[in-house]
């Protein structure tokens, strides 16, 4: 149905424009906030940056919930630190997504109402500190993964968003690492507790590249436009080739019967995750989905106060001003 959209919309658009708008893209000019653009490639944009930003906003909620329950002061101090790093990420991005004429209340009212999607593995539970790490070293890694090229996207303000998130997100990644690898090397118990954790979030931490490339409708356009650099599955391959001698230098096991390196492709052959399960996440069936979404809408209820107070001191000021003048 979007591609359909999509297709529709550059039927009705002026032919000579979007051949230059092409041209434009395959020179590897940045697109501006003020240039012409083509109207699905604005709505693709606005629908990427959106579930990005909510991404970084409701990805708060799993580790947040470990701050006070973090093992040492130190461990508190980075993980209060990553917290506030994601929030930071979210307003970027609802700032680069504004700059394409959507407003941030729009997008967060299709967060809070279930319209906009965030990231599938936001909505597993992180049930033990190991999770923690897990979450640093696994989930980060991938995000890590899928956003450095988007770095060199063709959008501007997207890109330049990208360079201080993409060096924020490497530090998320070794804080992670960091805890596994003392769980890995502690007690016995400290080291299944880490395998445990690495056995659920493995094939979730897959899903977050997004379906098989056969199953993707919005890659081909996406690659044109060079709104995305990389198919889905490759990305997948990069973050299985990276992430195996990790977990083998901890002492870990990836949780794939079938993983096996391939020296002909130079690479490892590993099992797809269930997309089944994927696509019923999706749809607002995961262990953590109901949870995630009343937990936004009771802070956006509870933080209307602070907004109004907002509003009420802006309108004043702008009063002041206009009876000064």
């Amino acid at each position: 149905m979007y591609a359909q959209m999509i297709k529709s919309e550059a039927s009705t658009e002026d032919p000579k424009q979007l051949k230059e708008f092409q041209a434009k893209i395959d020179d590897n000019i940045k697109v501006e906030p003020r240039d012409w653009m083509p109207e699905g490639y604005r709505k693709t944009l606005i629908r990427q940056i959106g579930q990005h930003a909510h991404s970084e906003i409701v990805g708060q909620l799993p580790e947040g919930n470990w701050i006070t329950r973090a093992p040492t002061l130190e461990r508190k101090m980075i993980l209060l630190a990553k917290v506030q790093d994601e929030a930071g990420h979210g307003l970027y991005l609802y700032a680069a997504a504004e700059t394409l004429g959507v407003s941030r209340d729009d997008l967060t009212e299709q967060l809070l109402s279930g319209k906009m999607k965030y990231s599938s593995i936001f909505n597993y539970p992180t049930l033990n500190w190991a999770d923690i790490g897990a979450v640093g070293w696994l989930v980060d890694g991938a995000a890590i993964m899928n956003q450095v090229p988007l770095q060199r996207t063709s959008y501007g303000p997207y890109s330049r968003a990208m360079i201080r998130i993409c060096k924020e997100e490497s530090f998320h990644q070794r804080q992670g690492y960091d805890i596994m690898m003392k769980m890995a090397q502690g007690t016995e118990t400290q080291k299944k507790m880490a395998q445990d954790a690495l056995n659920r979030l493995w094939y979730p931490s897959l899903m977050m590249f997004g379906p098989s490339d056969a199953e993707s409708v919005h890659s081909t356009q996406n690659m044109a436009w060079k709104i995305k650099m990389n198919t889905n599955d490759e990305l997948r391959q990069k973050f299985v080739d990276q992430t195996v001698p990790q977990a083998q230098y901890l002492g870990l096991t990836i949780p794939d019967e079938n993983l096996t390196w391939n020296e002909e492709k130079g690479g490892y052959d590993y099992s797809d995750p269930d997309w089944s399960e994927f696509f019923d996440v999706l749809k607002g069936n995961g262990p953590c989905n109901v949870d995630r979404l009343e937990a936004r809408n009771k802070a956006w209820d509870d933080g209307a106060w602070v907004r109004d107070g907002l509003m009420a001191h802006a309108e004043k000021k702008r009063a002041a001003k206009t009876a000064a003048e």
